[in-house]
C-alpha cells in the first residue's frame, strides 16, 4: 500500500486551467505508478471532485478519458463504480527498442534530473520523515528482496516514490511523480542487467540513512544509486546498438 503522503499529492486540489486534462493526467500517473491497484475502486465522482476541488461533471469526463484509454472500467448497479484497469506489463523486446531510441546524452540528462529530485528528497527524508514514514521505506526496501523482471521495475519506482513521500514536500514529491511518469520505465527497465540483491542492499542503506536521521549520507547514498543505474543503462544502450 502506498503512503497516504504519496496519494495526498495526486489527490491534491487542482488549478483552474485544463482541469478535466489535468484530473485524467493525475489518475493516469496513480494507475501507472501503482499508487492505484488494478480492480481497485476508484472514489465515487463526488468524493473525487472534493478531493480534486472540481465539479463532477470534471470528474465526469476525465473518468470518460481514462475509459478511452482502456485504464478504468466503471460498472453500473449494485456494487458498481469505476475500477482500475492497470496496463499490461510490457514484454524485454519493448524495453530493448524504447532503450534504443534514447542517446547517451539523453540518458545523462535524465540522470541528471533523477539525481537532483531523489537526492534532495533523500536529505528532506532524513530530516523529517515520520515513525510511519521510516517502517514504509523499510518495507519498500524489502519489497526488492527476491524480485526479478517488471517485479524489480515496480519495487524500484515504489522505494523513490515513498522517499519523496517521506521527505513532506509536495512540490517534490510532484517532481518525483512526474519523472516516473516521463523517464520511470526507462530508469528501471526489467532487462535482467540489474542485480536485485544489489538493489536491495542499496535501498536498505537508504533507508538505514533516513531512519538515523543523516540526510547527508541519505543524498549522497540515493544519488549514486541512480548514477550506477545510468551507467549501466549505458552499457546496455551501446549492447544493444552493437547488436
Amino acid at each position: 500500500m502506498t503512503s497516504p503522503s504519496a496519494r495526498s499529492v495526486l489527490f491534491a486540489p487542482l488549478d483552474q486551467t485544463g482541469r478535466a486534462k489535468l484530473v485524467a493526467r493525475r489518475l493516469v500517473d496513480a494507475i501507472t505508478l501503482g499508487v492505484l491497484a488494478d480492480q481497485e475502486q476508484l472514489p465515487s465522482e463526488a468524493e473525487l471532485a472534493e478531493q480534486f476541488g472540481v465539479s463532477t461533471v470534471t470528474v465526469r469526463e476525465a473518468l470518460v478519458a481514462l475509459r478511452q484509454q482502456g485504464l478504468v472500467q466503471t460498472k453500473r448497479g449494485r456494487g458498481g463504480g469505476s475500477f482500475v484497469c492497470a496496463p499490461p506489463e510490457e514484454n524485454d523486446e519493448t524495453w530493448r527498442a524504447r532503450l534504443r531510441e534514447v542517446s547517451l546524452s539523453e540518458l545523462r540528462d535524465i540522470g541528471d534530473d533523477y539525481v537532483a529530485i531523489a537526492g534532495a528528497a533523500a536529505r528532506l527524508a532524513a530530516e523529517r520523515s515520520s515513525t510511519e514514514d521510516i517502517a514504509r521505506l523499510q518495507l519498500a526496501a524489502e519489497d526488492m528482496d527476491g524480485a526479478a523482471g517488471t517485479a524489480a521495475a515496480r519495487a524500484e519506482r515504489q522505494f523513490h516514490l515513498e522517499v519523496a513521500a517521506a521527505s513532506q514536500s509536495p512540490r517534490l514529491t510532484h517532481q518525483e511523480i512526474r519523472l516516473q511518469s516521463e523517464q520511470g520505465a526507462l530508469l528501471w527497465l526489467p532487462l535482467g542487467h540489474h542485480d536485485p540483491v544489489t538493489a536491495c542492499t542499496e535501498h536498505r542503506a537508504i533507508a538505514a540513512a533516513i531512519a538515523q536521521a543523516d540526510g547527508e549520507l541519505a543524498r549522497k547514498l540515493t544519488e549514486q544509486h541512480i548514477l550506477d543505474t545510468i551507467d549501466r543503462l549505458g552499457e546496455v544502450h551501446l549492447d544493444l546498438l552493437g547488436s
